[in-house]
């Protein structure tokens, strides 16, 4: 589940990149499928058709049970506005990053002309950002600050992406996460 380096990194399987994404970013298997499921009916709970995952179970967890998954730990998700430059980031306070982004579909060997949305985790860890997408085969050493802020404008580029900022509960009511002069 990790590379050479150590670093713990959950491998795609069915729909639950929500799930990858949230242990990749904590660096543990804090999430599964059935804890996932959980936090999907207490969203819900007297629906039959469960507008927080995929219908047929397998997963495809929507932003609702991303964000309830981290409140259970403490910490909340930030939307970022895109309009706003990545120069305002604080990222000293900033435990992580979960973006929303398209994926190509592929069968086997062959990449289908139509993409669907995917969550991955972007963190720092020994000083190191690392793209942690669950598609990868091991994480992708990101660099530092800057190479982070090029890594999220170039998802910002492409379109169709959406940035959660993750952070402590106390960052998130002190508005902490944001320089408001814009410089880090």
């Amino acid at each position: 589940m990790g590379d050479g380096a150590g670093i713990f990194h959950e491998r795609q399987r069915l729909e639950l990149c929500a799930v990858h994404a949230l242990n990749n970013l904590l660096q543990r298997a804090e999430y599964c499928h059935t804890r996932a499921e959980e936090i999907c009916r207490g969203l819900s709970p007297n629906t039959v058709i469960n507008p927080h995952r995929s219908l047929l179970g397998t997963g495809n967890y929507d932003v609702n049970v991303i964000m309830a998954a981290l409140q259970m730990l403490d910490y909340a998700a930030v939307w970022w506005d895109k309009r706003r430059s990545l120069e305002s980031l604080a990222l000293s306070e900033i435990f992580g990053f979960i973006l929303n982004i398209p994926s190509p579909i592929s069968l086997g060997f062959l990449s289908l002309p139509i993409t669907r949305k995917h969550w991955i985790a972007v963190r720092q860890i020994n000083g190191v950002y690392y793209n942690l997408d669950s598609k990868l085969k091991f994480p992708a050493k990101l660099g530092g600050p800057r190479e982070l802020k090029d890594f999220l404008q170039g998802c910002i580029a492409r379109g169709s992406c959406e940035i959660l900022l993750v952070v402590t509960k106390e960052v998130e009511e002190n508005r902490l996460w944001i320089n408001e002069e814009g410089t880090t």
